[in-house]
């Protein structure tokens, strides 16, 4: 096989209680990557489609820095040329950065004969995540690579944990036309936290992974808060606070805030009450004047795919 064509998809990271340590995959949006082996010892970008502002050089753009990670980690000199087609905003909340540099990874390592497993890929895709950040954090990417709910046990070493999620989970996720700049929105952050706060975040990501593997929706939404992110972050979201009460009052489990913002989320039992949730997002967003995108998914259990050659 010379040639590839892989989706990754869209995610949730923090999942409220969780940051930087759980996240989520969603069916879509995602991006795509066509990549091919060639002669040329090099990484080349040829094209990022749907987002023209993207630089193409391999060393500043998050796909071509996942893969020379790869590479190097190898200590392999094979060349390969990329164009990526993306379908997750930038800035959007729901892991840019980290579908482009997980469909780049699992790219690469098919055309190579899979050297690394699912969750090895995941190191790889961190280093695109820093040079989108600065920060090498992989509550996306590894739920973009593997697919599901993932919990980051530890950073290191790493050690990446996959959790399978009730069938009737739904995430329903509205993005309004705002940008927050990951960067941005983590400078926005304390240097500490309040240990009765701690306890409390601790409390709830246990409460969450426990209701996960007991399919214990009740567990599930009890847990769905955030005491230590949200309340800061949630300032730079207009109109959050309303969307988070429409979402509760239709019927969600929890709702907080996809990754860094803008967009938020809500968890619901079942596609019903969340295209209840739907409505209800829209109609704030509508009411503001504020343009946003909706999408309603089950927990992606595959994670990126190929999808061609």
């Amino acid at each position: 096989m010379n040639q590839v064509k892989v989706f990754a998809p869209a995610t949730i990271a923090n999942v409220a209680c969780g940051f930087d340590v759980l996240g989520l995959a969603l069916d879509y949006p995602g991006d795509e990557v066509v990549v091919k082996k060639t002669d040329s010892h090099e990484v080349v970008i040829t094209a990022c489609h749907n987002a023209e502002n993207l630089p193409l050089d391999a060393d500043k753009n998050v796909a071509g820095v996942a893969i020379k990670a790869l590479l190097n980690k190898l200590g392999s000199k094979q060349g390969f040329e990329l164009e990526l087609t993306k379908g997750v905003k930038p800035g959007s909340g729901i892991g840019s950065s980290a579908a482009s540099s997980a469909a780049a990874v699992v790219a690469v390592n098919e055309l190579l004969g899979n050297p690394f497993t699912r969750k090895e890929l995941v190191e790889f895709a961190m280093e695109g995540e820093k040079c989108a950040t600065g920060v090498a954090h992989a509550d996306n990417v590894a739920p973009s690579i593997c697919g599901g709910f993932t919990l980051v046990r530890s950073y290191d070493p790493l050690d990446v944990i996959k959790i399978d999620s009730p069938d009737e989970l739904w995430a329903t996720v509205i993005h309004p036309q705002l940008e927050v700049k990951t960067r941005d929105a983590r400078r926005v952050l304390k240097g500490g936290i309040d240990l009765s706060k701690a306890i409390t975040q601790w409390g709830n990501v246990g409460g969450l992974v426990a209701g996960l593997y007991s399919k214990d929706y009740d567990l599930i939404g009890r847990s769905l808060v955030d005491v230590v992110i949200e309340p800061i972050r949630s300032i730079l979201i207009p109109g959050y606070e309303k969307v988070k009460k429409a979402t509760i009052n239709a019927g969600a489990l929890g709702c907080s805030i996809s990754g860094s913002g803008p967009s938020i989320f809500g968890l619901s039992r079942g596609e019903e009450t969340a295209l209840k949730v739907k409505e209800a997002m829209a109609e704030v967003y509508t009411q503001f004047g504020v343009d946003f995108e909706i999408h309603v998914s089950q927990v992606n259990s595959e994670g990126a795919k190929i999808i061609g050659e």
